[in-house]
């Protein structure tokens, strides 16, 4: 083929292939117009280097226009007041449940002011006073009579600073008696209180 034979050809960017000569050409074609052969002329050499590409307009590379600055990591110190509170919650949630049991205060013992009379029933109350923390009291009476009884055992729930513990003392028949009841803790540590009535019938 001779080179005065060769001619440009101008084709929209979306016709790849060209429909046959006898198809009706499309009213409006969308795209650049792609050039080839010696028809290119210098200008539109020129048009196509400055044209921005796909490539740089995806990365952001655009003559005269900034790359966007990277988002910067978010810094670990933000969270750090967040998870000092959280431990503080846990280590005090931890110590509400785990922590050290109740503690016994005061322990008194009180009876009733009056004689009591035949056939009667006292009614001893001790009073334990404690810090209000949860636990188990571990405690007997011990009477005058040289009785006792086994080891008894009193819950107290977190709050309640006081149990009242009572003892249940009946006489029968005639005769005068001095009652001495004692109430002795032995847990939480060991403590005592003591009350003394009369008994008399006759």
């Amino acid at each position: 083929m001779n080179d005065d034979d060769y001619s440009a050809t101008e084709l929209g960017s979306h016709w790849f292939e060209r429909p046959a000569s006898d198809a009706t050409a499309p009213d409006r074609v969308e795209g650049e117009v792609l050039r080839f052969g010696p028809g290119v002329t210098a200008a539109a050499l020129r048009r196509a280097e400055n044209s921005p590409t796909a490539v740089q307009i995806w990365h952001g590379t655009l003559p005269g226009v900034p790359a966007p600055r990277p988002a910067r990591s978010r810094r670990p110190w933000r969270y750090a007041f967040a998870a000092v509170v959280l431990v503080a919650v846990l280590v005090f949630l931890a110590w509400r449940q785990y922590g050290p049991s109740v503690a016994v205060r005061d322990v008194a013992v009180s009876a009733p002011g009056q004689r009591l009379g035949c056939d009667g029933t006292a009614d001893v109350v001790g009073l334990v006073r404690t810090d209000g923390r949860p636990g188990t009291l571990v405690y007997r009476w011990e009477r005058s009579d040289g009785t006792r009884s086994g080891a008894l055992r009193e819950k107290v729930a977190r709050g309640q600073k006081e149990a009242s513990l009572h003892l249940l003392w009946t006489f029968r028949g005639p005769g005068t008696h001095q009652a001495v009841a004692r109430l002795v803790i032995t847990s939480p540590g060991t403590h005592s209180s003591a009350a003394t009535f009369t008994y008399h019938c006759g």
